[in-house]
């Protein structure tokens, strides 16, 4: 009932945040619908940018994609003069979605249901039988078109990547992101890209859930086999954390061929090396080294559900889709470079098997934020998550990878956001 009230009243529910801020997070916020009505109004309508789609999915004239800022279906148009629109993907007259296809080229869209008409700008420019029949029905005379087009959401293109926001007051993208994350942003789009795959995938937890989990490199080389037993990636290695934004933002990277301390993982009783396995078959694993830095595996997270991902030479977008208190989709985007050439294409589409809902890397992933969102059901309000691996201060680490810095920089922007 004080839940109803405060919907009634529009209040922001009660909650006590643990003491020591940022280090905790209390597991009620994985699992009240209240607080989950509150993000979608406070974060994904709020002055945070969003990752919509890639400039390569749409790079003619009348083409469009549709994707998602949180549960807000999204159209993404180019029009004719080749300028980038973005819309809420909702007819004005009774709600209906109105572009239904993901993705392709139109002139206009129309709504199946009743065929109002909207230009690639989002303007309504029709009503059917707007005037009625033989003189009878139709729309009162004081009804304008001009009135009733699609909501419109700012966007911008930032090398290649195309964000939208409902706000009218966060800053420019790159400021947004801050001087490291953009500039790694322009490390992986340093040239065209085209788009050679996707994958989309369930999830059974709340999108918070993996949003941790992607800034989380201490349980990488721990719960996934295949990264430590095959040696691709191991916390031994160097690498670091680098943030934005005050913790808002992340970049976690590593090198696989500056591992310092190669039998660190002997007698750890860790399920993640697995000994006497071997590949009947492995040249899904041919790569080479392709940027100049050394870095072999660098996973960026760009607050609040955007991660831009290189693995060796899979290059991937992933965005995070809410879809209700404990669920989320993930959506996966790889693609490689304009200019590679056939067999780097191959190796680039060959390494896609690391990742995706059954990964050789990235399965676990999709399972076990399902096991945190069943583990945590029926918890006390006061029972918290604990990250304090690495300290309890959100700074950059450079050369240290069994951290949660990241997770707080997450847990501080979140807190920011929502007011708590």
């Amino acid at each position: 009932m004080a839940c109803l009230f405060a919907l009634m009243l529009n209040e922001t529910p009660h909650i006590e945040w643990p003491k020591e801020g940022p280090t905790r997070a209390p597991y009620r916020v994985m699992n009240d619908p209240e607080i989950y009505r509150l993000e979608m109004k406070r974060i994904f309508r709020g002055p945070t940018w969003h990752y919509l789609c890639l400039e390569a999915e749409i790079p003619e004239p009348q083409d469009f994609k549709t994707t998602f800022i949180g549960e807000n279906p999204i159209i993404v148009a180019r029009d004719a003069d080749g300028t980038i629109h973005g819309m809420v993907n909702r007819c004005a007259h009774k709600g209906a979605l109105l572009c239904i296809e993901p993705c392709g080229k139109k002139k206009e869209f129309a709504c199946v249901y009743h065929a109002w008409t909207y230009n690639l700008k989002g303007d309504l420019t029709s009503v059917a039988f707007q005037r009625g029949l033989g003189g009878k029905g139709g729309m009162p005379p004081d009804f304008d078109v001009k009135n009733h087009g699609l909501e419109k959401i700012r966007v911008e293109n930032f090398c290649g990547m195309i964000f939208g926001t409902f706000s009218d007051k966060v800053e420019d993208v790159e400021t947004y992101l801050g001087p490291d994350q953009a500039a790694h942003v322009r490390r992986i789009f340093n040239r065209p890209v085209e788009v050679l795959g996707y994958y989309h995938q369930g999830l059974p937890n709340n999108w918070k859930l993996y949003m941790e989990n992607s800034r989380d490199p201490y349980h990488a080389t721990i719960l996934h086999a295949f990264y430590a037993t095959f040696k691709l990636n191991r916390l031994s290695m160097t690498g670091g954390v680098s943030l934005g934004k005050g913790g808002w933002h992340n970049l976690l990277y590593s090198a696989a061929e500056r591992d310092t301390q190669k039998d660190n993982y002997e007698g750890k009783n860790l399920r993640s090396v697995i000994r006497d396995v071997g590949l009947d078959d492995s040249t899904f694993l041919d790569r080479m080294q392709e940027f100049d830095d050394g870095i072999t595996v660098a996973i960026q997270s760009i607050y609040p559900t955007c991660n831009t991902q290189q693995i060796y030479n899979t290059l991937a977008i992933r965005q995070t889709v809410p879809q209700g208190v404990n669920r989320a989709e993930l959506h996966w985007t790889c693609f490689g470079y304009k200019d590679d050439d056939e067999e780097v294409r191959r190796m680039r589409v060959m390494q896609a098997n690391l990742i995706g809902p059954a990964g050789y890397v990235s399965m676990e992933d999709g399972s076990v934020g399902g096991y945190v969102q069943r583990g945590i059901a029926g918890a006390n309000e006061d029972e918290a998550a604990v990250m304090e691996m690495g300290g309890k201060d959100i700074k950059p680490s450079p050369g240290v990878r069994a951290t949660e810095t990241a997770l707080r920089g997450f847990w501080q922007a979140y807190r920011d956001l929502m007011g708590f």
